[in-house]
């Protein structure tokens, strides 16, 4: 049983990880990004790592993709302002 919860957490990991590198706009990405940290939290935590399982939620899935998506909000009001500049 155990095993079968561990593969599916693998899956879901692998699964999450391709669709962050598949998808091309950069907001769905950081969503995306959240869901794998949260994929990992859960396969750190099957295998007994809760320690690393919560410090994988705060950062994987909480901070990373807040700081992406406010990186990108930046770098379009920034290109939006040079752009009525000229």
């Amino acid at each position: 049983m155990a095993d079968a919860v561990i593969v599916v957490a693998l899956l879901l990991v692998a699964g999450s990880a391709t669709a962050a590198v598949a998808v091309r706009d950069p907001v769905r990405q950081a969503l995306v990004l959240a869901v794998l940290g949260v994929a990992l939290a859960v396969l750190f935590t099957v295998l007994q790592a809760p320690d690393v399982a919560l410090s994988q939620l705060a950062v994987g899935s909480a901070l990373t993709p807040l700081l992406l998506l406010l990186t990108v909000r930046k770098v379009k009001r920034r290109g939006q302002r040079k752009g009525r500049g000229q």
